[in-house]
């Protein structure tokens, strides 16, 4: 079942998609020949299509405005002043240049001539309307980025609990499973670290040591923090093996505070 949170990003790629198809529609209108005749060049016997599937701007901007609208005010509502202001023409304006020129102005057909000289198009508007898309593509970055925020703060909670988890079997003397459940969190946390950094260990299964050994390659983490990860990998593997002799309290505590520490430290 596809989530609540999935169905918001697939919206809002479809609003990026739709205001990139906007401004190509733009620029067609603003020099037809010049346009069909880069895309011809450029997609050959697709171009026909490519153009016939073009948007009408003035048939389709508002209802995009407004979706766009209502994404940036809930998302960077700090922005959504300069989201405005590139739709809507000044209430005072002694004079209509490139820099006043607004997207309402083009939706008019407004532009300026002076003894028959065109001073001012609707050219001026398509830096307008990128500028929009611009904000929008900001919107959907701060939403990504407060999705990853979010999943951290979570992640970070579900870390804790499992190492109160691991404490409480420790102070019942449940000495390897106490270290197996923080042996679980550290792999975690690095597997989550790996994926912030985009490094891969190239195993379908990695485990502690894979993670490091590629977070030590890529630079995220340095020797010494290799070094002491490594130690914490290898008293968990004395829990997750039948071996003597036994972990000890000491050292399952040890590795309690170790994964601990990696957690604040090795983000």
């Amino acid at each position: 079942m596809t989530s609540t949170i999935d169905r918001f990003k697939a919206d809002l790629d479809s609003l990026l998609e739709r205001g990139h198809k906007l401004k190509l529609a733009m620029q067609r209108e603003c020099g037809r020949d010049e346009f069909d005749k880069a895309v011809k060049s450029q997609l050959k016997d697709k171009a026909v299509e490519f153009i016939e599937n073009l948007p009408d701007f003035d048939r389709t901007y508002q209802r995009w405005y407004t979706e766009a609208q209502a994404v940036i005010r809930q998302l960077i509502p700090e922005r959504i002043g300069d989201f405005v202001r590139h739709y809507e023409k000044p209430k005072v304006r002694k004079a209509i240049d490139f820099e006043n020129y607004k997207i309402e102005d083009y939706l008019q057909g407004l532009q300026v001539t002076r003894l028959g000289e065109v001073l001012v198009s609707k050219r001026a508007a398509i830096n307008q309307f990128d500028q929009q898309v611009a904000i929008l593509a900001a919107a959907k970055v701060r939403f990504e980025s407060s999705l990853m925020d979010m999943r951290q703060m979570l992640q970070a909670d579900l870390f804790d609990s499992e190492l109160q988890a691991a404490e409480h079997l420790l102070k019942f003397k449940f000495v390897r499973a106490a270290g197996a459940l923080a042996g679980v969190v550290l792999e975690r946390h690095l597997s989550q670290v790996s994926a912030t950094h985009a490094v891969s260990t190239g195993k379908k299964h990695p485990t502690i040591a894979d993670f490091n050994e590629a977070l030590k390659a890529a630079s995220v983490v340095d020797v010494p923090q290799w070094r002491y990860i490594q130690h914490l990998a290898d008293i968990r593997n004395l829990c997750d093996h039948a071996r003597k002799p036994d972990p000890t309290v000491e050292q399952i505590a040890d590795l309690l505070a170790g994964v601990a520490k990696v957690i604040k430290t090795v983000l």
